[in-house]
């Protein structure tokens, strides 16, 4: 059994979770334990309008009541800004970062080129400003930061094999940092999971075109790449994707109709790792975990049999 296994939870606390989150949790846990792994607590708090203290604490709750242990954390991005200037700098100094003054309506007008997951790829419009054009438009606005990207990143999926991503033309120059002075996303978590030792990523695969990005950056920076593993989606009745909003699919709201092994044991079924959605606890689950048993395709949800 392989013993160095690092993996990782990364919830945003912007609301209680719902049971795609639960899902999500459920298989990274199952995952990094069933592999005699740890697990690190991380809370993705980088825009902390839009999350609170009081969720983390609520979410750090949820965990524990599932059984859904974790051995290190939790870890706040909220307090990690200098860490992730210290990897723009890195970026910088190779010559990759350049400042972007586009706005928010020339990034997603109806004409710009969208990804199939409905991202916009940005077409380089100030890539090639000059340093009288840069600092002419500084007094205008605080630019945002975007890293320059070149060739194509392939990777194995643990679950959906190998994909490959050609990052000029499927993604375009990324965003390192906001023109509000928020890191991006891209950067923290590849800084986060690199300093902190993960060596195994779960998430779902609505974030799986994000990873020869991530990937990118992680050679960049010279940090050790992880695995990763994307998950099918748990969908709502109508066929979208859930969303916090949809409090009766909530965890708060499931507690009143189901114990913990109850709603485990449906997340389970849900998965395809068990034959019937019978109640079971995670370490039950983990001795018989394996990525074969997963189900590949998404996963509508019959509210009807959750009531």
């Amino acid at each position: 059994m392989t013993q160095n296994v690092v993996g990782r939870f990364a919830p945003t606390p912007s609301g209680s979770m719902h049971l795609g989150n639960l899902f999500s949790c459920l298989l990274a846990w199952l995952s990094a334990r069933s592999r005699g792994g740890r697990v690190i607590l991380r809370m993705e708090n980088l825009d902390t309008q839009r999350t609170s203290v009081e969720y983390a604490e609520q979410l750090m709750r949820d965990l524990d009541f599932l059984g859904l242990s974790w051995d290190e954390g939790p870890y706040w991005q909220s307090e990690r800004g200098g860490y992730y200037q210290e990897c723009l700098d890195k970026l910088a100094a190779q010559g990759l970062v350049y400042p972007c003054f586009c706005s928010r309506a020339e990034l997603h007008a109806a004409d710009a080129p969208h990804a199939s997951d409905g991202d916009y790829i940005y077409q380089g419009r100030c890539r090639g400003l000059s340093e009288a054009e840069i600092a002419e438009k500084s007094r205008e606005r605080a630019p945002a930061m975007r890293l320059r990207v070149s060739g194509t990143v392939g990777f194995r999926d643990l679950h959906y094999g190998w994909q490959e991503q050609d990052l000029p033309r499927d993604c375009g120059d990324f965003l390192l940092r906001r023109s509000d002075g928020v890191f991006a996303y891209q950067l923290a978590v590849v800084a986060d999971d690199g300093a902190m030792g993960v060596t195994q990523v779960v998430r779902g695969r609505d974030l799986l075109s994000s990873t020869p990005r991530q990937l990118y950056l992680y050679r960049l920076l010279g940090l050790p790449e992880p695995e990763f593993a994307h998950i099918p989606m748990l969908l709502a009745d109508d066929g979208r994707r859930l969303s916090k909003r949809d409090a009766d699919m909530g965890l708060e709201s499931l507690k009143e109709r189901f114990s913990a092994e109850e709603i485990v044991g449906r997340l389970a079924w849900l998965a395809g790792l068990t034959d019937r959605p019978e109640a079971a606890s995670p370490r039950e689950l983990a001795a018989g975990f394996s990525w074969d048993r997963v189900r590949k395709e998404d996963v509508k949800l019959d509210r009807s049999s959750w009531s």
